[in-house]
């Protein structure tokens, strides 16, 4: 089934996770043919344990040029010790130093954005003016990548995260096969023009992430042009639309939650926290897959060796067991441990990235405007949860404080 518009609702969404539910927190499913993990504690156990339960899921889909440039320098689909050879590289141009430099320059491109919006008028529409547009910023200035190929970038993003996936009933191997006629010529196109970027930036390097990656070195090894391909495409798309859904998902639901607005407002060192609550509420990305290295056990279920495996994100964010009233959103809520960027060696190295994002722009957002609320007479355009969960259009009404 294509899911319409109206059905990419969050309730539909979990009421779709609990009839999964229903069938056992770890069971086979004959339709999808992949084992569906839905409890916190299995999820954890199968991020945890990469040797068992590989990233590699490259055999679901048929063998495509793009598809192998691409992943040469995404370690989040390898296992080690590639993984731990690229990450360990990567880590080196990545660094929390490097993160905690952009502050500032977030900040500046926030008010900017704002800036702009508000001599429009009183309201806008949060993901075009600010959501989106402030992390590919960030990322394409950290890159050395012009600002102008954030509409083309944009276009990438939304083929790969939002079309390829859309039945949720659809088998694995048939989405693989989806995924490589839809996604393919994108990535085509992505991986050229990250290519020539490489390839300029080689011949005038400069200060920018880019010219770092060339540099780093473990062992007397450093990435060639296609691994850093891969890695600054895992960037350019994961790296921004993280930001881009949180931010829209963290406004969405302090709107749905105006007691947790009012809190907010009065204690704005409460912004890291209700952060964490919105990626345990809505994680963008709702599942990933992995794929069953050997015979082994899960849940009490036994799986077999090449079994495709999906871990829920959405379900084990919710489990009871873990989260006192789950479906509560509690900007206070301590401990979360959610495992909305993962666990083990795959923890999504922007993390740190996004979170900062998230947390300078919700911040300004609170101290500029003394109200921000969905406008009522213009719809709110969800993405389809069943691929990523975030917005495509949030128009809010403002007033400056």
């Amino acid at each position: 089934m294509t899911l319409t518009q109206s059905q990419r609702s969050l309730p539909n969404f979990l009421a779709y996770l609990d009839g999964l539910r229903e069938r056992g927190m770890v069971h086979y499913d004959d339709k999808i043919q992949a084992w569906q993990v839905l409890g916190y504690h299995d999820v954890d156990q199968v991020l945890r344990d990469p040797a068992t339960f590989s990233s590699d899921v490259a055999a679901l889909a048929p063998k495509q040029k793009d598809f192998d440039l691409f992943k040469k320098g995404n370690f989040v689909r390898m296992d080690e010790p590639e993984h731990r050879k690229l990450r360990t590289l990567v880590s080196q141009a990545f660094t929390p130093k490097v993160i905690a430099s952009l502050e500032p320059r977030i900040e500046e491109v926030t008010r900017e954005m704002l800036d702009k919006a508000d001599a429009a008028g009183d309201r806008f529409d949060l993901i075009e003016e600010l959501a989106y547009p402030l992390p590919f910023i960030v990322i394409a200035e950290l890159l050395g990548f012009p600002a102008s190929d954030q509409a083309v970038v944009r276009r990438w993003s939304d083929t790969f995260f939002e079309r390829h996936n859309t039945d949720p009933e659809e088998s694995m191997q048939k989405l693989g096969e989806k995924a490589v006629q839809t996604v393919a010529p994108i990535l085509g196109e992505l991986n050229a023009h990250i290519l020539e970027h490489v390839r300029r930036i080689r011949a005038n390097r400069g200060d920018d992430l880019t010219s770092k990656l060339m540099a780093v070195e473990v062992d007397g090894e450093r990435l060639d042009d296609e691994e850093i391909v891969g890695f600054i495409g895992l960037l350019l798309l994961a790296g921004h639309v993280t930001a881009t859904s949180t931010l829209g998902n963290t406004v969405l639901a302090l709107d749905e939650n105006p007691e947790a607005m009012t809190r907010l407002r009065s204690d704005l060192s409460l912004v890291p926290s209700a952060i964490e609550e919105s990626m345990r509420f809505r994680p963008p990305f709702p599942r990933l897959g992995r794929t069953a290295t050997c015979d082994t056990e899960l849940g009490g279920q036994k799986i077999k060796a090449g079994d495709a495996v999906l871990v829920w994100l959405t379900t084990a964010n919710r489990d009871p067991e873990v989260f006192a009233d789950p479906n509560l959103f509690d900007i206070t809520r301590k401990p979360n441990p959610h495992l909305t960027f993962g666990h083990g060696i795959h923890f999504c190295l922007g993390a740190p990235l996004a979170r900062l994002e998230v947390k300078v722009a919700l911040r300004i957002l609170m101290e500029r405007y003394s109200d921000i609320r969905i406008a009522d007479d213009a719809p709110v355009e969800l993405r389809n949860p069943w691929a990523m969960i975030g917005v495509n259009k949030l128009p809010v009404e403002v007033r400056r404080s």
